[in-house]
């Protein structure tokens, strides 16, 4: 498989190596705009740049009808027209907050743990997510996801904010310390005890694989896709 990496910060150095290990090529390593040149005509893109450049670049891809693989964040505003120019170029996109197995699975354990606990009004439920301080957006994506899940399942909540839970706002507390992954964790605090589920991850090499087996899965296929589609609906 040919890939072309689109944003060669620290994650497009590890999902190289990553890639050449599972035998695949690297064709572009790209910290500009893609183009129909520069791409060196790859089957899919990984594409892990930032906030406001990923839109462009997922656009331009798509639009040569290369098939994209995007973990960046801080962007999903608009991730809805994208979405409408993979399925009008008869391409796929796959949208990632975080790549790694443990997380996905905690995303699961996550809404399940939601469900079960929504009757319990005692309780209330506070995110928070700390990474390296070189992380752009706040709070995190995969934080979002994990509000996401726990709004999917719980009335009480309508929507999430930065900072503490308020009324039928879930909150999530974003800290930023010194090369931190990547920790998450989802309270559930009564006057009595309290509940916690928490993923740390301890290097970026398991985001990089999942980026790397999400490309592989995503070859041959057309339309929008996320993480789950990979993992649990092979």
């Amino acid at each position: 498989m040919k890939i072309a990496l689109v944003g060669y910060g620290k994650m497009g150095h590890i999902i190289d190596e990553i890639a050449t290990k599972r035998k695949h090529e690297v064709v572009a390593r790209l910290n500009q705009t893609p183009n129909a040149e520069n791409l060196n005509k790859p089957d899919v893109v990984i594409e892990f740049s930032n906030p406001e450049v990923a839109f462009n670049n997922i656009k331009i891809c798509l639009e040569n009808k290369i098939p994209v693989i995007c973990g960046t964040t801080g962007w999903l505003d608009r991730k809805a027209e994208i979405q409408e120019i993979a399925l009008k170029n008869n391409t796929a996109f796959l949208y990632g907050s975080n790549f790694s197995l443990g997380v996905n699975l905690f995303f699961a354990l996550n809404e399940k743990l939601a469900n079960l606990m929504k009757d319990f009004s005692e309780y209330t439920i506070q995110l928070e997510e700390i990474h390296h301080t070189h992380k752009k957006d706040a709070p995190s994506g995969t934080a979002i996801s994990l509000a996401e899940g726990i709004i999917k399942n719980d009335q009480r909540f309508d929507g999430w904010k930065l900072n503490e839970t308020q009324h039928s706002e879930l909150g999530i507390f974003a800290l930023r310390e010194d090369e931190v992954p990547g920790t998450h964790s989802v309270f559930y605090k009564s006057d009595v005890d309290e509940i916690e589920i928490k993923h740390t991850a301890f290097n970026r090499n398991g985001f990089a694989v999942g980026a790397v087996i999400a490309a592989e899965w995503i070859l041959g296929k057309t339309g929008n896709f996320t993480m789950k589609d990979v993992l649990f609906n092979q």
